[in-house]
């Protein structure tokens, strides 16, 4: 475990590799898995306000289902676990195709064209690593591995690219360019000693 700043970051962060491979997985983890899209509580409002301008970007299932569920889902207030709506229990609401068939965040392709000034969802942002809330005073962030992700796995090795040098621009979105550049120099030292 390496400590930077009051976070407690899994050695695997580190150590395994990880580079999206779209063109093997189709962007899969849109629409696997038994729940949409882990939200933070800041991003419900958000979430509400750029639906006008996301809505656009979205399939028609996409907006039924935000339309009649909501932006959002309230999966425990108490925990303050939140998540994006799904589709016939399938893909996230915000989920769209490109022309070759690979999933898309429609809250994304909405930003890349000027729509709205909010990217996508952090924990989409930050996938393959998952935040839990403060696990001793401390957040805690993990590696999840995901079968879906072996291709990613695969193509990381073969690049060289560890897992936190992958999601240098999301760990620096949500934590600051001070907290990268500690855990850059945490991870050369972790290297060193390993």
């Amino acid at each position: 475990m390496i400590i930077v700043q009051d976070k407690l970051i899994s050695d695997d962060i580190v150590s395994e590799h990880f580079l999206c491979d779209l063109n093997a997985c189709k962007g899969a983890c849109c629409w696997e898995g038994d729940l949409g899209a882990p939200l933070e509580k800041a991003e419900l409002a958000t979430l509400i306000r750029i639906y006008p301008e996301v809505k656009p970007f979205l399939t028609p299932e996409g907006q039924a289902v935000i339309e009649k569920e909501g932006a959002y889902l309230v999966l425990d207030e108490a925990d303050g676990d939140y998540a994006t709506p799904l589709v016939n229990n399938g893909p996230c609401a915000y989920m769209t195709y490109d022309p070759n068939g690979i999933a898309q965040c429609g809250i994304e392709q909405a930003w890349k064209a000027g729509a709205t000034d909010f990217r996508k969802p952090i924990s989409c942002h930050l996938y393959p690593i998952r935040v839990n809330q403060q696990v001793s005073g401390f957040e805690a962030l993990n590696y999840e591995r995901w079968h879906i992700c072996s291709p990613a796995c695969t193509l990381g090795k073969k690049e060289k690219l560890p897992v936190y040098q992958f999601l240098k621009e999301a760990l620096i979105r949500k934590y600051g360019e001070d907290f990268y550049a500690e855990l850059e120099a945490a991870a050369e030292e972790w290297n060193r000693e390993g």
